[in-house]
């Protein structure tokens, strides 16, 4: 069970859909025309999609500096350029531009293909989301600062540490809902899950999340006939422990507690705590205490074993608990099951768009802005540490 909940956390850690945008698919008509630019600002971009240093992808603009600034998320976020310090101070450019740029591309990559997705976003919802995003853009802010211990003047420096301002955090909230309501909406919408569709995805995961371990967990009285001393000239060791053991079942079927009566005689390592053993995998007990998970077998929980003889012991068991080998039932599991398969759909939609939007990126230019991005990085940093 403990296995379950472990593999079922890396589930629910994995799915991370807004309710927002759940508003948004289903308070939004199906409009796919995009809104229309007026000349002056078709001008004005097609100007500075000109400049050096600017990338043009879906209508918007991605400049050095903007690259610059982006926030590189981990344990603590930090800034490209900061990121990026460290190798710039340690290597000429050539160096500096062959180790940075797998960084480098892969987040220009993301930037660019969420500039496509609110872009197909925007489209299809049109401006049916203003009062909608006006509300939930509210709600994004308190959240954040909440995060701040509910102090403003704390959320807004932490905003300026991060290269940002309550504008840019507010627009950054929007489009990232609006991505996630389009992705929803080529989800289906959140259409209903099936029962074959459930018991299809169950039978796939059974193995990896849902198998149960067989389990043993149980008390031990251990008579070790070597270890007891003989009271009698005509009673081996052996016979000795027979009669203990005999008695001592006698004693336990008038209730005595098994616990004490193991402490006062077993001579197994549990004696101390009771001769409570921890839960143990059957097959992994060694020998001779293997012959154990075999006796199990024949009795009930909270019931004692008669004793079982093996060389060099004599064994008295009371079961604890058992559990047999096999898997959670779909009916306790649904639920994990139902996340998964969202998150199949939603990694099956995310791998689709972003293939129709790599084809939208022209390449050339793109290689062209990685070179002027890492050379005007490189140089600023150089020119800070010489100051």
């Amino acid at each position: 069970m403990v296995n379950a909940e472990r593999s079922c956390d890396r589930l629910r850690a994995g799915l991370g859909w807004s309710v927002l945008a759940l508003l948004l698919v289903s308070s939004c008509g199906n409009n796919e025309s995009a809104s229309s630019q007026d000349e002056a600002e078709r001008i004005a971009f097609a100007k500075k999609a000109r400049l050096p240093g600017v990338l043009a992808v879906g209508g918007e603009t991605i400049s050095w500096d903007q690259m610059a600034r982006t926030v590189v998320e981990g344990s603590k976020p930090v800034l490209l350029i900061e990121y990026l310090r460290p190798l710039a101070q340690a290597s000429d450019l050539a160096q500096f531009k062959g180790l940075a740029r797998p960084k480098f591309e892969e987040i220009l990559t993301v930037r660019m293909r969420g500039i496509l997705l609110y872009q197909k976003a925007k489209s299809h919802f049109g401006e049916k989301t203003d009062e909608l995003m006006e509300r939930a853009m509210d709600a994004e802010w308190r959240r954040f600062v909440l995060r701040f211990g509910g102090d403003e003047a704390s959320a807004e420096e932490g905003l300026r540490r991060m290269g940002m301002t309550r504008q840019s955090f507010r627009e950054q909230r929007t489009r990232l809902i609006l991505r996630e309501s389009y992705i929803a909406l080529k989800l289906g919408g959140y259409r209903p899950i099936s029962h074959r569709e459930l018991v299809k995805c169950y039978d796939e995961m059974k193995e990896e999340y849902f198998a149960i371990q067989p389990m043993l967990k149980f008390r031990l009285i251990d008579i070790q006939p070597g270890k007891l001393d003989i009271e009698q000239a005509d009673m081996d060791q052996l016979e000795r422990a027979r009669e203990l053991a005999e008695k001592l079942v006698e004693r336990l079927k008038q209730d005595e507690d098994f616990g004490e009566l193991a402490k006062q005689y077993s001579h197994g390592h549990r004696s101390l705590f009771g001769g409570l053993w921890d839960p143990v995998h059957p097959e992994s007990l060694a020998e001779p205490y293997d012959i154990l998970a075999t006796e199990a077998e024949k009795i009930e929980p909270s019931q004692i074993s008669e004793p079982i003889e093996v060389e060099g012991h004599i064994f008295i068991m009371k079961l604890e608990e058992r559990r047999s080998e096999g898997y959670e039932p779909l009916e306790e599991v649904q639920r994990e099951v139902e996340r998964k398969i969202i998150i199949d759909r939603q990694k099956e939609a995310i791998d689709k768009l972003n293939a129709e939007m790599s084809q939208q990126v022209a390449l050339g230019q793109k290689d062209e802005f990685i070179d002027f991005c890492l050379e005007r990085i490189y140089e600023s940093i150089r020119q800070k540490g010489q100051e």
